[in-house]
């Protein structure tokens, strides 16, 4: 599906690409590297035009019920700090670009960033309405899990939702899963589009 950015109420969000989930991280999605170039492309896009470009990162204390040492299901990955939480050192955020962090808290999982703040305190939902911003452009890792219920979230309170499918990748704990979220996505409102078909 085609789309044209208005940078007045239009956000990119760059979901989670972080060393830990690329190739030779700590919890590796496969492929995860390759979503790096394309969204270099989609975030020079919207800075040209001076859209709101958003980075969240997982940023999880080392002890977390997240882990699976402490209950949780997933190896420790993102830990404050260090490189594995870093970005992908190829990754090239815009100036201006906003990070906002998830995970900080020991009992939550948080997959979602609606679950993330900037460094200040303020709330991802708070910055998108001081922006304006009413629809999301979604890109990022990994499509079953934090892409995933950052759309789902972001359609439950009103937001339009785009999906970037040539730039995200999926876990696959269980095959199929990426498509499957693919579809919870598509039956909650969410839309798709890829770079060729993004006008702006």
């Amino acid at each position: 599906m085609s789309f044209q950015i208005d940078p007045t109420s239009d956000a990119l969000v760059i979901v989670d690409v972080q060393n830990d989930f690329c190739p030779g991280g700590a919890l590796p999605v496969p492929d995860g590297d390759r979503v790096v170039p394309v969204l270099n492309r989609y975030a020079a896009r919207f800075a040209s035009l001076g859209g709101i470009v958003f980075a969240t990162r997982d940023w999880h204390p080392a002890r977390t019920k997240h882990f699976k040492e402490f209950g949780g299901v997933w190896p420790p990955h993102c830990v404050q700090d260090t490189s594995g939480a870093a970005f992908h050192p190829e990754l090239s955020l815009p100036k201006g670009a906003q990070v906002v962090s998830k995970g900080m808290d020991t009992d939550q999982d948080a997959y979602s960033a609606f679950q993330a703040e900037s460094d200040d305190g303020q709330p991802f939902a708070a910055a998108l309405a001081e922006h304006g911003v009413q629809r999301l452009f979604i890109g990022g890792l990994a499509t079953d899990y934090c892409v995933k219920a950052t759309a789902l979230d972001a359609l439950a309170n009103g937001f339009e939702v785009v999906i970037l499918e040539d730039a995200v990748r999926a876990v696959e704990v269980e095959p199929g899963d990426g498509a499957r979220a693919f579809d919870e996505i598509a039956a909650a409102g969410g839309r798709f589009t890829r770079l060729e078909k993004l006008a702006g």
